[in-house]
């Protein structure tokens, strides 16, 4: 059978099994991986040297282990205490609670984001006897939203930056104009205004038994650390090409050696704790969307895409924007983004234009399509769990009543955005 084939049916399938066995992806990703490498569609020197970003690899690594010690020190959930304490109502409680988690989420992977910043939400609504199901649609939309703003937030942004070879400084200017960062966050002011409707008849005043207390500070130091560094080093490595990973695997070393020598917390319990479900995804992904590249299918999507929209680069624009909205509220943006990052680049070299348009585009549409339903996105199932745990099953109908307007109060602005700035 031909290696286009053999790429195209591995493709199809392992897509189709993403969707039907969502718990299974990384092993379905390796499965795909293994099937292209054993075919030779992917040869194995290819796959390893050439098809894995191993500097993506590394910032997703050393950010899970610095992020790992940041929620053990307990500063997010103390942090999140002094908040509450201090709004003057629960509205205010509960929207400086989002507020915090998608600051949070902007440096933080967003399913450890949530698991931060939940049991604090949890606590509010069992003091004040109220349903926690809103609040907590709240915090998980919050983090699927700034987990874009940054290098570090999410895979999908560690995806573009690796793709379009931008570095962690490059989210907020790139090439003298102002980034995706400024995007996203004129998405979430927009869409703070929408969680504020929802919330503006809680009026009870709160005042919560403060019982959190910071473990220690180091890993939040740590994790400032991490970032400067990143932005430091940003200077030094234009072509993004190892300098980000080795940065983020050398802090996350660090708190390992400091975790298991100095703090007593053992070395392979932490490393078992780690999201490596996610890790290999990843790592399959970048071999299964590469034999789609090797074998020409990227080029004929591209062709395609481009043709069905003339030399209309606005229509392109939308399209790729609310086709992003609308597979990712199904399906895992990680996969969908990996795979649609070359067809924008091929769309965009074909019309003659600076691809940061459709690649920007693309990421806006990814991330914060995946807020549109509660199996959009991994913080929304775990959202999910958590309050189906406290006896408050989440369904549909309760979470779109939030996500769509929020959805679209934070899509229209920075899509609008981009679009003035790249267009």
């Amino acid at each position: 059978m031909s290696e286009q084939y053999i790429a195209l049916g591995v493709f199809i399938v392992a897509y189709a099994l993403f969707v039907a066995l969502p718990n299974r992806r990384s092993l379905v990703g390796i499965a795909a991986a293994l099937i292209l490498v054993a075919t030779r569609t992917v040869p194995l020197r290819i796959a390893i040297t050439e098809s894995i970003n191993w500097n993506v690899m590394g910032i997703f690594v050393g950010t899970l282990i610095a992020a790992d010690y940041f929620i053990e020190s307990r500063t997010p959930a103390y942090l999140a205490e002094v908040i509450v304490n201090k709004a003057p109502n629960t509205a205010w409680a509960i929207l400086f609670i989002c507020a915090l988690t998608g600051f949070i989420s902007a440096f933080v992977e967003n399913v450890a984001t949530v698991l931060i910043v939940a049991p604090v939400a949890l606590s509010l609504a069992r003091k004040l006897h109220i349903n926690p199901v809103n609040m907590m649609i709240g915090i998980a939309i919050s983090s699927n939203l700034q987990g874009a703003a940054t290098l570090i937030g999410d895979p999908p942004s560690m995806l573009l930056g690796g793709f379009a070879k931008m570095t962690f400084m490059d989210f907020f200017f790139y090439k003298g104009r102002p980034s995706i960062f400024f995007a996203v966050e004129l998405g979430a002011l927009s869409s703070f205004v929408v969680l504020y409707w929802f919330f503006r008849k809680e009026k009870e005043n709160i005042q919560l038994i403060r019982t959190e207390r910071v473990k220690t500070w180091v890993p939040t130091v740590a994790l400032v650390m991490l970032i400067i560094s990143l932005a430091i080093g940003s200077s030094f490595d234009r072509g993004f090409g190892y300098l980000a990973g080795i940065i983020c695997m050398a802090y996350g070393l660090a708190l390992l050696v400091w975790g298991h020598f100095i703090h007593k917390m053992h070395f392979f319990r932490t490393l078992r704790r780690l999201d490596w479900d996610t890790t290999f995804f990843l790592m399959a992904i970048f071999i299964i969307v590469a034999s789609l590249t090797e074998t020409g299918w990227i080029d004929r999507i591209s062709e395609i895409m481009s043709q069905s929209i003339g030399g209309n680069i606005f229509v392109g624009y939308t399209l790729l924007v609310f086709l992003s909205i609308l597979i990712s509220a199904f399906v895992d943006n990680v996969p969908f983004l990996a795979a649609m990052l070359p067809v924008g680049l091929e769309m965009a070299q074909k019309l003659g234009i600076y691809p940061s348009l459709y690649l920007f585009g693309l990421l806006i549409g990814a991330s914060l399509g995946g807020n549109v339903t509660p199996i959009g996105a991994s913080a929304n199932i775990v959202a999910a769990g958590l309050l189906r745990k406290e006896g408050h099953p989440l369904t549909f109908r309760q979470f779109f009543r939030i996500s769509i307007p929020f959805t679209i109060a934070a899509v229209l602005p920075a899509y609008l955005l981009v679009w003035f700035l790249w267009g």
